[in-house]
């Protein structure tokens, strides 16, 4: 069964500049600016630039592409995040015996992993586009930092996968390098 039409609307923050050009989204605020194309949904993005409201709008949708229409409103949200506060992951390197040796290179762009349980082989995974790794004051914890959340979130989760215990109990051997909290860089409580 189709719905004859399904629309949602969403708030600009005043500190974000909103460009809409058919299906692409461009936001630009204090930390810079990010792109978003949504030709691959089927919908129509409109912009009123007085009331400062985005308007996803879907005809004759299925199920399927109706939910698509929040995706949307949450990816712009998450974009007028990005550009306004950035996102931080923070991961802690957790071993039983063998301590991990990560050491950020490339001025924050690449991370080199050593002595993964006790391995000699050296994983190198490089950032991706937009995201800087540092590494922080407390010990085996490295903070990965950025305005597009799905950059950020996608390069925490390289260092992840690039450490999983292979042909053995994964619930004996903890070992790995895992997200212990996502924050933004700069603190929200300021505007509030």
């Amino acid at each position: 069964m189709r719905a004859i039409h399904n629309s949602q609307t969403i708030d600009v923050p005043e500190s974000v500049d909103l460009d809409v050009l058919g299906s692409v989204v461009n936001v630009k605020g204090k930390r810079g600016v990010l792109k978003r194309n949504f030709k691959h949904n089927n919908v129509t993005l409109a912009y009123d630039k007085e009331s400062r409201k985005l308007t996803v709008n879907k005809w004759f949708g299925t199920k399927k592409q109706l939910a698509a229409v929040r995706t949307i409103c949450s990816h712009v949200e998450n974009l007028c995040k990005g550009v306004t506060y950035g996102f931080r992951y923070k991961m802690k390197a957790v071993y039983a015996h063998f301590p991990i040796n990560i050491s950020v290179t490339n001025g924050g762009k690449t991370v080199e992993i050593r002595n993964f349980l006790g391995e000699k082989r050296v994983r190198i995974v490089a950032m991706l586009d937009g995201v800087l790794c540092e590494a922080s004051k407390v010990k085996d914890e490295y903070w990965f930092s950025g305005n597009d959340i799905e950059a950020v979130s996608r390069s925490a989760a390289l260092v992840r996968q690039s450490v999983l215990v292979k042909k053995k109990d994964i619930r004996k051997f903890l070992d790995g390098i895992y997200v212990s909290e996502k924050t933004t860089v700069e603190s929200m409580e300021e505007e509030n």
